[in-house]
């Protein structure tokens, strides 16, 4: 079992609060987010939807990777772009969609393999798991065509 952590550090109250994320690796540390950085269009600073989809779009990745590998399978290039939805819900909000959107060069796949395993690594990642309560994830793989003479 491996266990990766991450931390919070929030100054202030509301909308004029401030906090810095920080992960165990170093990848982040003291990383901003707050009000403006998750609701408006601030820049500076990340907030959770962005990391939460970079988490789902690198597991989702690694998973079909792994799963070409096993299937005897090569894989080139793999990219993936994950879209997190926070709406409104009385109250409060909700992540009511994740889109994740992959393209990846595989030699000597079809596409009706390619699509196969892509789903199946959807399903299967620990992300997508840990996201089963996400009312709709969405998966649109694209299979490019390899150039390598």
């Amino acid at each position: 079992m491996t266990k990766k952590t991450a931390s919070v550090h929030w100054e202030g109250s509301g909308k004029t609060a401030v906090g810095n994320i920080s992960t165990e690796t170093g990848a982040l540390k003291d990383y901003p987010y707050g009000f403006a950085s998750r609701f408006e269009d601030d820049r500076r600073g990340s907030n959770p939807e962005e990391l939460l989809g970079a988490a789902h779009a690198a597991c989702f990745t690694m998973a079909f990777s792994f799963a070409c590998e096993k299937a005897g399978l090569k894989t080139t290039d793999v990219d993936t772009k994950a879209s997190v939805s926070l709406s409104k819900q009385g109250e409060g909000f909700v992540i009511d969609r994740i889109a994740l959107a992959m393209e990846a060069t595989v030699a000597g796949i079809s596409d009706a393999q390619f699509q196969e395993i892509a789903a199946a690594a959807k399903r299967d990642c620990p992300l997508s798991k840990a996201l089963a309560s996400v009312p709709e994830i969405t998966l649109q793989a694209t299979l490019r065509v390899d150039t390598t003479p």
